[in-house]
C-alpha cells in the first residue's frame, strides 16, 4: 500500500489507491480482511477479481504534520498464489572452519494457475543447477532467474508454459554462516581444550528462513519438511523431527549423513538447524515426549532446572489445551551467540544462555524465575503459533500476545511462590499502557509489508498489550469459557493459518458473548481509555458516574475513540471482592452502587486487570489515599491506584508533587510487588530530574522512601524467607546503593572486596545491587577489578550481570571505556547493545552513549543489519533526553542517517523525550520546591 505525504500540508487530497484485501466465503457470510487507516475518510467501490475483492478508494486524508514525519510504507507484494510449495527436501552441509555451507533442495510445487514463471523467497545465496521436472516427467530449465535484493525474491522465467498440476523444482545453492545472527549463522564457542570453535544455528523468525535456503517465506505458505544434515561425525545433529538413520558421506569420510523425520505442516519460519558440540539432560514427560535440554559440553547439570519446567509443562498444556503436543520430541538448545531470549522452532526451541541455563551457585532467583517464564512462552507457542499460525504478520500478536499471558498461567500453576500474576501487572501490564498512550504507539493489529517492517512490531505491543487484553478477555469470559473456546479454535484451525477474527468466533461459540465485537475496538485502534469516575450520594446508594476518553501521554484530549470496556467495582466493605461489572459500550454511563456510603471508598478496575486508565475525581482519590498506607487496599489495587496517579502525573492532569506526597504513603510497604511499582515511578522521575540543579534533593527523598524497608530486610536472608522477600532485597539495596545511602555504599564495597578474595562469595542474589553500587563509586583500579571479574566468569549470567553494571559509573573517563569495552571482542555481539544502553541510563553517560552511538552507528547496523537489538539501542539512549534542542538533533541525525525498520521506534522516541522537556518546564519549580522544604 502506498501513500502519498506532503509535510507541508496538513490537509492532503490523494488520488486513487488500489488495496487488494484477501476474503473467505464461509457458509453463506463473507469475512473480509481489512486494515485500520486512522484519520482517514473512505469511499469505497468494490469488485471481485481472482479470490480477492479491488477496494478502489478516493480518499481524503487528514494529517497533522506530525502524522507527516512517519516514513512512507516501502513497496511490497506478496508473493504470488498461483505456485505453492507442498513439501521441501532440504539438505545442508555447513563448513564449519570456513564458515561457509552448501545446500540443495527439491520442493515439491502445486501449480494452480498455468504460468511461466516461478517466484519465491531468496537472500544472501547463490543459486545454481535450477530445474524444473513436470509430472509427465519432462525436465525445464528457466530462461533467466532475477534476483531482486530490495524485494528479497528470485523470479524464475520458462519458455514454456507449466500447466496446471504438480511439478519439482530443484536447485542447489551456497551460503556464508555469517555473524549476524540470522539466517543460518555461526555462534562462537570455546571447547574443552581452550579451542576456539563454532557451532551452526538457525534463527528464521520473522523472515529469515531465506537466507538458509529458498522457499516460499510466507507464514501461510506451509509445507512439510524433510531436512538431511551433512555434518562431520563429532558433531551433534538437531533439526525439528527426530532423526531417523546416519550413513557415512560417500564423498568425504570424515562426514556423516543424517536424516530426520518428516514434519507435520508448518510454516519456514519455524524450521531449526543446529549443528555443534553439546551435552544433554533428558526426561520423559507424564504424557510421554521425549524432553531434552542441550547444554554447552560439561555444563549438562545447568540443564536440569529447564527440564523439570519443560516436562511439567506439556502435560498442562496439554490439560489446558485439551490437545495433545503433536510432535514425538522436545529438544531446548542453549545458543552462546543469540540475538533475542528464545525462538519457538517446531520441537527445537533455541534459548539464549541466559534464558535456559541455571548454576545453583550462581543464578539468581529473578533469573531462574525469568527462566521458568520464557520456557513455559515458548512451550506455549508449540501450539498457539506452531500449530496455528497467524496467516499474516499483521495478526503477530495471536502468537506472542496469546503466549504472554500462557506463560504466567503456566508458572502460577508451578510456582505458586512466585505470585507472578501480581508480577505480570509491573512486568507486563504497565509497560504496555507507557507505550500505548503515546501518539506514535501502533495497534495491537497493525500492517506489516516489507520484510524490514517486521522486527519494529516485535514490541511490547504485540507481546505485552496482547497478553493484558487477553487477560482482561479471560476474566469478562470465565476460565472455562475461556478454555472452551481455545480448544474450539486450535482443533479447527490446527496445521493451518489464521485471523484475529478467527479466535473471536471461536470464544464467541464457547461463550455466548460478544466476543469480536468488545475486542476488536482493543486490536484495531490504537491506544486505550481513560476511565474518569465521579461520584454522588442518593440516599444510601451511591452512584458513578463513568466517561471514557482516549488516554494521551501529553495530556491532550483524544479523538473520538471508543472502546466496549468490561468495567468492575470494588468498596471499602469488600476490597478484595468485585460488587458490580458494567460493560461500558459508550462515552459515559451511571453505576448504581446499593447501600455504599458517603464515606466508604470506592475503586475501579479491582486485581488491576481493566486495560485503562483511572482517573478519580478529587474527593474518591482522597478516600483511597489512607487505605494505601494502612494496606486495606489488596496489594495490585495498592500499585494500580498508584500507578493510576502517576500517569496523570506524566500526562499534566495532576502536579508530580502530589505523587511525592503519595509516595511517602508507601514507607511502611512490605510487598515486592508494589515496591516494584514504586521503583519504576522513581526511577522515571529520576530520569526527568537529573536534567536539574537539586537532584542531590531527590536522591535524599529516595533514600529515606527506602530506608525503613532496607532495614528490615537487612542484607542477610532470613530462615524460610519467601521467594519475593529474596527479590525485594535485591531491588531495595540496589535503590539505597544508586542514590548513596552511604551505609550500603560501605558495605557493598566490603562484600565486594571479601567475594574478589575468594573469603566470603556474594550471594547471586545480591552481586547486581552490589556490582552497581561500587561500580557507581568506582575509581580506575576498582573498574579494572571489575573487567577481571568479568573475564574470569564462566557463566554467561555473571558476565552480563557485571557487563550491564559498568555502565553505572559516573567517571567521565571510565564511562569512555566502558563504551569502547563493549564494542570489543570480548563482548558477544547479542550483549554489546545491553553494555551501551547501561551507560545512557545515569546523567554523565546519556549524551556520551549518544555521542558514541553517532560515531559508531554505520559499525552498528552493519553489524546486526537492523533488527531487535538495534530498534531497542536506538530507544535507550534517546528516550530519556528532555529539550526540544535535544529531539531536533536526535530528529535530524535520523533524517540523515535512515535506518530501516526504526522509523517507528524514533518517532516514539521524539515523543517521549518533547513530552519530558514540557513535563519538566511544567513542574520543576515546584518539585524544587518540595523537595528542598522537606
Amino acid at each position: 500500500m502506498y501513500f502519498v505525504k506532503n509535510a507541508n500540508f496538513k490537509c492532503i487530497q490523494l488520488s486513487t489507491i488500489t488495496v487488494f484485501i484477501h476474503f473467505k466465503l464461509r457458509g453463506n457470510t463473507l469475512q473480509l480482511r481489512y486494515y485500520e487507516l486512522r484519520d482517514v475518510t473512505l469511499k469505497l467501490q468494490l469488485q471481485t477479481l481472482r479470490g480477492r475483492i479491488v477496494l478502489l478508494l478516493p480518499v481524503a486524508c487528514r494529517y497533522s504534520r506530525k502524522h507527516a514525519k512517519m516514513p512512507e510504507p516501502k513497496p511490497f507484494e506478496r508473493l504470488p498464489e498461483n505456485v505453492k510449495p507442498k513439501s521441501y527436501n532440504i539438505t545442508l552441509q555447513p563448513n564449519l572452519v570456513k564458515c561457509v555451507f552448501h545446500g540443495s533442495e527439491e520442493v515439491e510445487l502445486e501449480i494452480k494457475e498455468a504460468t511461466k514463471h516461478i517466484r519465491f523467497n531468496s537472500v544472501d545465496l547463490t543459486l545454481r543447477d535450477i530445474k524444473v521436472t513436470l509430472s509427465s516427467g519432462e525436465v525445464l530449465i528457466p530462461v533467466s532467474t532475477e534476483i531482486v535484493a530490495a524485494t528479497e525474491m528470485v523470479t524464475l522465467t520458462f519458455q514454456e508454459t507449466l500447466p496446471i498440476g504438480t511439478a519439482k523444482l530443484s536447485l542447489a545453492f551456497d551460503g556464508e554462516l555469517n555473524d549476524k545472527m540470522k539466517g543460518m549463522y555461526r555462534s562462537k564457542y570455546t571447547s574443552e581444550s581452550g579451542e576456539d570453535r563454532y557451532s551452526a544455528v538457525t534463527q528464521f523468525e520473522a523472515t529469515d528462513a531465506r537466507r538458509c535456503f529458498p522457499c516460499w517465506d510466507e507464514p501461510a505458505l506451509k509445507a512439510c519438511f524433510n531436512m538431511t544434515l551433512v555434518v562431520p561425525h563429532d558433531r551433534v545433529p538437531l533439526s525439528n523431527m527426530p532423526e531417523v538413520s546416519r550413513s557415512p558421506c560417500e564423498s568425504d569420510p570424515n562426514l556423516q549423513v543424517v536424516k530426520f523425520a518428516p514434519s507435520p505442516l508448518m510454516s519456514t519460519y519455524l524450521v531449526a538447524v543446529v549443528v555443534g558440540e553439546y551435552d544433554f539432560v533428558e526426561d520423559m514427560s507424564a504424557d510421554g515426549i521425549k524432553v531434552r535440554v542441550y547444554t554447552p559440553v560439561g555444563k549438562k547439570e545447568q540443564g536440569k532446572f529447564a527440564l523439570e519446567v519443560a516436562t511439567k509443562v506439556l502435560p498442562y498444556y496439554k490439560e489446558y489445551f485439551n490437545i495433545a503436543y503433536p510432535l514425538p520430541k522436545m529438544d531446548l538448545i542453549a545458543i552462546a551467540d543469540f540475538s533475542v531470549g528464545a525462538m519457538e522452532n517446531w520441537g527445537l526451541v533455541t534459548y539464549r544462555e541466559t534464558c535456559l541455563l541455571v548454576d545453583p551457585h550462581n543464578t539468581s532467583a529473578s533469573q531462574r524465575q525469568w527462566i521458568a517464564l520464557v520456557v513455559g512462552h515458548e512451550l506455549a507457542h508449540q501450539w498457539f503459533g506452531n500449530l496455528v499460525t497467524m496467516e499474516w504478520w499483521t495478526h503477530l500478536w495471536l502468537n506472542e500476545g496469546y503466549a504472554t499471558f500462557v506463560e504466567f498461567l503456566c508458572v502460577d500453576h508451578l510456582f505458586p511462590e512466585y505470585d507472578i500474576w501480581t508480577q505480570f501487572v509491573t512486568n507486563t501490564y504497565i509497560r504496555a499502557l507507557e507505550l500505548d498512550c503515546l501518539k506514535n504507539s501502533h495497534p495491537i493489529e497493525v500492517p506489516v509489508g516489507h520484510p524490514s517492517e517486521v522486527d519494529e512490531i516485535f514490541d511490547d505491543i504485540s507481546y505485552s498489550k496482547g497478553a493484558s487484553v487477553i487477560r482482561m478477555l479471560h476474566s469478562y469470559l470465565g476460565d472455562k469459557d475461556f478454555r472452551s473456546g481455545m480448544n474450539i479454535y486450535l482443533t479447527r484451525h490446527q496445521y493451518g493459518n489464521t485471523y484475529t477474527e478467527d479466535l473471536w468466533a471461536a470464544l464467541s461459540e464457547a461463550s455466548s458473548k460478544p466476543v469480536a465485537e468488545v475486542m476488536s475496538t482493543w486490536t484495531k485502534q490504537t491506544g486505550f481509555p481513560m476511565i474518569s469516575v465521579t461520584s454522588h450520594q442518593d440516599g444510601d446508594n451511591r452512584v458513578l458516574t463513568l466517561t471514557q476518553q482516549r488516554f494521551l501521554a501529553d495530556g491532550s484530549v483524544g479523538d473520538n475513540s471508543q472502546w466496549m470496556v468490561p468495567i468492575s467495582i470494588s468498596t471499602e466493605k469488600n476490597p478484595s471482592k468485585s460488587i458490580n461489572e458494567v460493560l461500558l459500550d459508550g462515552k459515559s454511563t451511571q453505576v448504581v452502587l446499593e447501600s455504599v456510603s458517603a464515606d466508604s471508598w470506592v475503586k475501579l478496575n479491582p486485581g488491576t486487570i481493566g486495560y485503562y486508565r483511572t482517573q478519580y475525581s478529587q474527593e474518591m482519590m482522597a478516600q483511597l489515599i489512607p487505605a494505601i498506607a494502612t494496606k486495606c487496599l489488596p496489594p495490585l489495587d495498592r500499585l494500580g491506584v498508584f500507578d493510576d496517579l502517576f500517569s496523570m502525573v506524566q500526562a499534566g492532569h495532576t502536579k508530580t508533587v502530589e505523587i511525592l506526597k503519595l509516595l511517602q504513603a508507601f514507607e511502611d510497604e512490605t510487598d515486592y510487588t508494589v515496591w516494584s511499582a514504586v521503583h519504576n515511578c522513581v526511577a522515571r522521575l529520576n530520569q526527568l530530574i537529573s536534567h536539574t540543579d537539586f537532584h542531590s534533593s531527590f536522591a535524599s527523598f529516595v533514600r529515606k522512601l527506602f530506608s525503613k524497608i532496607g532495614q528490615k530486610l537487612g542484607w542477610e536472608a532470613k530462615p524460610g524467607e519467601k521467594h519475593l522477600d529474596t527479590l525485594l532485597r535485591s531491588l531495595v539495596l540496589g535503590q539505597l546503593g544508586l542514590y548513596g545511602d552511604e551505609e550500603v555504599v560501605a558495605e557493598a564495597k566490603k562484600r565486594l572486596a571479601a567475594h574478589v578474595a575468594s573469603t566470603n562469595t556474594l550471594p547471586a542474589d545480591l552481586r547486581s545491587p552490589v556490582y552497581k553500587t561500587v561500580v557507581s563509586q568506582a575509581d580506575e583500579k576498582t573498574y579494572d577489578q571489575m573487567l577481571k571479574l568479568y573475564r574470569e566468569a564462566d557463566l554467561h549470567e555473571e558476565k552480563d550481570r557485571i557487563s550491564r553494571s559498568l555502565g553505572a559509573t559516573r567517571d567521565p573517563n571510565l564511562i569512555q571505556r566502558v563504551l569502547q569495552f563493549a564494542m570489543s571482542a570480548e563482548v558477544r555481539n547479542q550483549d554489546t547493545v545491553f553494555v551501551i544502553i547501561s551507560v545512557a541510563m545515569t546523567a554523565p553517560g546519556r549524551s556520551a552513549a549518544w555521542a558514541f552511538f553517532k560515531k559508531h552507528h554505520q559499525e552498528l547496523v552493519d553489524r546486526y543489519e537492523g533488527g531487535y537489538l538495534v530498534t531497542r539501542l536506538i530507544k535507550y539512549i534517546t528516550e530519556n533526553f528532555a529539550t526540544e534542542e535535544m529531539a531536533a538533533e536526535v530528529e535530524a541525525f535520523f533524517r540523515d542517517h535512515q535506518i530501516p525498520g526504526t522509523e517507528r521506534t524514533v518517532q516514539q522516541s521524539l515523543e517521549t523525550i518533547r513530552l519530558n522537556s514540557a513535563w519538566l518546564q511544567r513542574d520543576q519549580d515546584d518539585i524544587k520546591k518540595y523537595l528542598l522544604e522537606l
